[in-house]
This record gives C-alpha cells, structure tokens and sequence, in this order.
C-alpha cells in the first residue's frame, strides 16, 4: 500500500535579520510541502503569529532583542509548541544542547542541502504526530540550561568610587535605561551596568517575572493588578512603583501564577 503524501503545511520564519528571514523565505517557497510562510522580525511578533495563526513549523533564531527564541517557547509553553528548527549563529560547542533535544538546528550561515536536510527531519516527524513529544523535550531543555543553574543573590554596585552590595530578593523591579538598567529597591533607584536580557538570564524565574520588553518585577513585590485597555495590566508594587503588564508577557505571569488574570 502507498502511503499517502503528506499534508502541505504551514511555516513562520522569526528572525530579527531582514536578509537571513528572507533567505529562508526564498528557500521555503521551493518546496511543495509548504502551502503558507508566515514572518515575524522580533520574539513579540512570533508569539503573536504563533497564537493567532498557528502554524505547523517554526523556523525560529535564538538570538533575537527584547524577547529571544527562548523566550518565545517559554511564552507560547513547550507542549503548545508547534515543530521547532532553531537558527543560531552559535558555534558547535554552544548548540550541543540544541542538538541533543531540539528537533533540528540551522547553523548560520547554512546551505541549501543543510536546509533539505532539515525539512526531511519535519516530513518524516509530522508523519510522526510527536508534536507532544518534541514539547515535552524542550521543556526539559529549558529548566537543565546552563543558565537556569546560576542565580544571582547579589548584584554588586559601582558608583561614585563606591560598591554596593544588592540584595537580589530586596528589588522590587527592573527597568531597562539604553543599554543599563535601573534597580528599583524600596524608594532607592540604582543604576546596574548590565543589559536586561543578560541580567534577566541570572535571575530566579520563580520570583522574578518579566511583564514588559523593558521590566521586570519581583513577584512579591506586586500588591495588585489594575487593568488597562487591550489585555493589559498595571501591577502596582509595594514601593509604589507602577509597572505596565504587557498582553505579550501576561501569559508569562499566568504561567507562574497558574491562573488566568
């Protein structure tokens, strides 16, 4: 009996490099098996197009600004994941773990056999049905990274010929400040010389949430939720800092409270 050919499907291509998501475009329009490509230039966008359009492949770069690939499957949650390729500009010894759990990764810059390549992978797993499966193994990637094993307890402060030592657990929030940012402890503002992505990174994800592309929050500082207009929040804090809620991060804050908002 021959089996059937299987169903076109449906491709987002997210990557924050104009020409890289475009390459991908170009390429995937070759293949029959794709009916629809989707594009999104940010980790915002692609969470979007993830829940309103859901598509069956993600091509999707690791590192983008704001909200990284990463970060888009934390947002999206692992077993609601559609099959997932990471494109990463990593070199061998930074993608192993890519390697070991992912579906497949694309090594920038890549050829177009290396992309055939690939695309038999998502036939022959679409064939499959796994899409549980693949999001049950990132899921266990994300919580072993080297990253989630180093938590922070102290950030150490430099100003005017002076270090401070800060209590992790003692900021209430986080705001970005250009390529800084600003750590708002009780009444007290000090400026961190670490970009919030990075600093983000080394902080606990039980206690420390981020609600903005440009905040974060310490969770036990949130007194209430005051909601705004298009599903957003404003959490007011115990210092009495406001900080905006976005609608693309109100779903991490869901996630740790394990209710909806």
């Amino acid at each position: 009996m021959v089996a059937p050919p299987p169903e076109p499907i449906c491709v987002l291509v997210a990557d924050d490099e104009a020409p890289a998501r475009q390459r991908l475009i170009d390429l995937l329009q070759r293949d029959r098996f794709v009916a629809k490509i989707l594009d999104a230039a940010n980790g915002e966008a692609a969470v979007e197009v993830i829940e309103s359009e859901h598509p069956d492949l993600v091509f999707l770069d690791i590192q983008m600004p704001e909200l990284d690939g990463l970060g888009v499957v934390d947002a999206i949650g692992p077993e609601q994941m559609p099959l997932t390729v990471f494109v990463t500009a990593y070199d061998q010894h930074a993608i192993r773990a890519f390697e070991a759990n992912a579906l497949d990764y694309l090594l920038k810059p890549f050829s177009d056999e290396r992309l055939e390549a690939s695309m038999a992978r998502v036939k022959a797993r679409l064939d499959e049905r796994s899409v549980r499966e693949f999001g049950q193994r990132v899921l266990r990637m994300v919580s072993a990274s080297p990253a989630a094993a180093k938590r922070l307890d102290r950030l150490v402060v430099k100003s005017g010929g002076t270090t401070r030592f800060v209590r992790v657990a003692d900021i209430d929030w986080i705001e970005a400040a250009g390529v800084y940012v600003n750590l708002h402890v009780g009444e007290k503002e000090l400026l961190y010389r670490a970009a919030l992505n990075e600093l983000a990174e080394k902080l606990d994800s039980l206690r420390f949430i981020r609600v903005h592309r440009s905040a974060i929050v310490n969770i036990e500082s949130i007194l209430q939720l005051e909601p705004l207009s298009h599903g957003e929040f404003e959490a007011v804090l115990k210092n009495g800092s406001r900080a905006r809620v976005s609608r693309t991060y109100r779903a991490l804050l869901e996630k740790r409270l394990g209710q909806s908002l």
